[in-house]
């Protein structure tokens, strides 16, 4: 068997419904994590997310939806102390440093991608993308998920490069 290309897809977060389950936007970036482990893309999956919305840790339904898909629990990690995509990769940099891992693959949803692998980066995190299956059809949603990426693109580069500038 050869090796896979990424020795971990790590898996941003997402907000979760009232009940905690997975918002359909959460499940879709799981599901084709759990699709790069199956094709023996993935070795590891690190998910990422705290509780932001709702008391749960995203990382933890993250978790639970990947092992309930049939991923072996021993190959889930979890960063449940992020509350953004900066700090998805300020606090994903350690646990991946820890591992030892080299090959990352980010997976997200594709509006969010640009943003995401640019903040993974500019942490010392060479990443590729791997955008989740998008819902059927562009409708309002997506509008909507790629304008609000165009308005926080900005404002997210000035507060990494804040943040590397006072490290």
């Amino acid at each position: 068997m050869t090796e896979p290309p990424f020795d971990v897809a790590i898996v941003l977060g997402a907000m979760l419904l009232p009940d905690g389950s997975p918002s359909p936007a959460l499940e879709r970036r799981v599901l084709r994590a759990v699709r790069l482990v199956r094709e023996g893309r993935a070795d590891h999956l690190l998910m990422s997310g705290g509780p932001v919305a709702h008391p749960l840790a995203e990382a933890a339904a993250m978790r639970d939806l990947a092992v309930a898909h049939g991923v072996d629990p021993g190959r889930v990690m979890v960063e449940d102390a992020s509350s953004n995509t900066i700090g998805n990769a300020r606090l994903s940099a350690p646990i991946v440093a820890a591992q030892g891992w080299t090959r990352l693959a980010i997976v997200t949803c594709q509006s969010h991608l640009p943003r995401a692998l640019y903040v993974f980066r500019r942490f010392g995190l060479k990443a590729v993308g791997v955008a989740a299956m998008p819902a059927r059809t562009p409708g309002v949603e997506w509008w909507l998920a790629w304008g609000r990426e165009a308005l926080a693109l900005p404002w997210t580069v000035v507060r990494v490069e804040a943040a590397l500038w006072r490290a």
